[in-house]
């Protein structure tokens, strides 16, 4: 929009005493709107290296994530994460809320792993495994098989409304929202046994939290895969920002040999190039029109790109079909676009300090996690002072303290074990020293230790109770503080 604004001046003519308007300024001022909407971005298909490990990425990440809830072991999920019972198996894995330290370990992992697979080949998760982009092309998918291809969708979506467009758009949009809800059943049924949660489902009977989840994660996918799609790479997500920080020259990304392609133009198939004065690229945009985000590649690297490689195979394609040599658009470094060098020269650049530093890192983590699972042992003991009984007197002058120790099983059998305690002269435990917790099962179970009165001065001393597992050869030794009063 614009306005047009003139600055005015007046002044008194002496002679008829009129007023005489003149123009002394002219300026015209334009407003631009700070949001600008983008078009619909409508990708075409491509074939070729990248596109096949793509959508074997595809295949192999959903096959994982449908098909893992409803494998068993033993008689339960093989995979699900019991926050109501503070549980969560990973297969013959039971870890409690105290084995916390091995998330942690497990993020640091995958941030590690970012970093490298970063600093080595670029934005290799998000071209590949990332959920988005996954969930992206499976709605693409679905979209060329019910609209068409780039040119019917181009067409479809400019014309009239008919009854045609009215039913492939329906059509789209139930298919869409039945994947995406079955996404979100499938993430509710790593929280709760999905068997029971179809059962529930059957019957109308779903909690509450589930429902709201299920149609919260379901909603989440309709829309990023759906809608938004680039507008989540491009504005929502941070990686994008942060990902320069973590390339440099030797970093293998999708990059266009300028140096071979331009001057660009069109040719016919059996054109001289060289008589022309043309480089390889014939500027025919396809690996414009194949970009999920819409960019062109030739411009060089920008921070839209999520490294998928699709404008690499469709570049390959037009070469094959115009008798050129591939790799104008290619996989490669922009030291070794820029200087030409060999695949043995680009693997000795890439293998550099900070890969180096990175995999050390990340496999001396993961190998210290491995083998502190290993040597975990199938049980976890806390000791708590009973809060609601203070030290106090018994027969026979002794003096008495409440323990409460919680019996954590991490083992899917039953387990037995005997209790003893040590640390003050005299010292014994008048309750049961054996007992036995379940399965899975986390029990709390109080004990009485006493002294005699002259065992210590008062105050706080500390104790220790040795937890043994029976048939085993493994014990816990927890420290407690045994108080005398004055």
């Amino acid at each position: 929009m614009c306005y047009k604004q003139k600055y005015l001046s007046m002044q008194i003519n002496p002679q008829d005493q009129t007023i005489e308007t003149k123009q002394v300024m002219h300026r015209t001022i334009e407003i631009v709107s700070l949001y600008e909407s983008e078009a619909k971005i409508y990708p075409r298909t491509v074939s070729g290296f990248f596109s096949r490990w793509r959508w074997g990425l595809v295949f192999l990440t959903q096959l994982v994530f449908y098909g893992l809830p409803w494998l068993d072991w033993g008689s339960r999920q093989a995979v699900v994460f019991d926050l109501g019972a503070r549980r969560f198996f990973i297969f013959n894995l039971v870890l409690y809320p105290q084995d916390f330290i091995y998330l942690t370990g497990l993020l640091v992992i995958s941030a590690l792993s970012l970093f490298l697979f970063t600093a080595v080949a670029g934005r290799l998760w998000c071209g590949f495994a990332c959920p988005q982009n996954v969930y992206t092309e499976i709605f693409l998918w679905i979209e060329r098989k019910i609209e068409g291809d780039r040119t019917a969708r181009l067409k479809l979506d400019k014309s009239e409304m008919s009854l045609e467009k009215l039913v492939k758009k329906w059509f789209k949009h139930i298919v869409w929202i039945g994947i995406a809800m079955w996404t979100g059943f499938t993430f509710v049924g790593y929280f709760t046994p999905i068997r029971s949660l179809a059962m529930e489902f059957i019957t109308t009977n779903m909690g509450s939290w589930e429902v709201f989840w299920v149609f919260f994660y379901g909603f989440a996918t309709y829309g990023n895969a759906g809608f938004m799609r680039e507008q989540v790479c491009k504005y929502m997500c941070p990686y994008a920002r942060f990902q320069s920080a973590m390339f440099d020259k030797d970093t293998l990304i999708v990059t266009y040999d300028q140096a071979r392609g331009e001057p660009r133009g069109a040719r016919s198939k059996s054109a001289d190039a060289d008589a022309l004065k043309l480089g390889a690229c014939v500027d025919c945009t396809l690996c414009v029109q194949v970009c999920p985000t819409g960019i062109d590649i030739r411009k060089g690297l920008q921070y839209e790109c999520i490294g998928c490689g699709a404008c690499a195979d469709v570049c390959d394609n037009v070469m094959d079909k115009i008798g050129y040599a591939r790799g104008l658009v290619k996989y490669s470094t922009q030291h070794a676009v820029s200087e030409g060098l060999d695949k043995r020269q680009i693997l000795r650049r890439v293998i550099r300090p900070r890969v180096l530093i990175y995999t050390t890192i990340l496999l001396a983590i993961s190998i210290g996690l491995l083998i502190s699972l290993a040597l975990r042992k199938p049980y976890k003991v806390d000791v708590v002072r009973d809060r609601g009984s203070l030290a106090r007197f018994v027969e026979d002058g002794k003096i008495e303290n409440v323990f409460r120790l919680q019996f954590m099983n991490a083992s899917e059998s039953a387990q037995h074990y005997t209790v003893s305690v040590r640390g003050l002269d005299g010292i014994e435990l008048v309750s049961s020293p054996q007992m036995t917790v379940a399965p899975t099962e986390s029990r709390w179970v109080p004990l009485r230790v006493v002294v005699p009165q002259d065992a210590s001065t008062p105050g706080s001393h500390p104790i220790y109770f040795d937890i043994a597992l029976l048939d085993t050869n493994q014990h816990l030794i927890e420290k407690a503080v045994f108080i005398i009063p004055k």
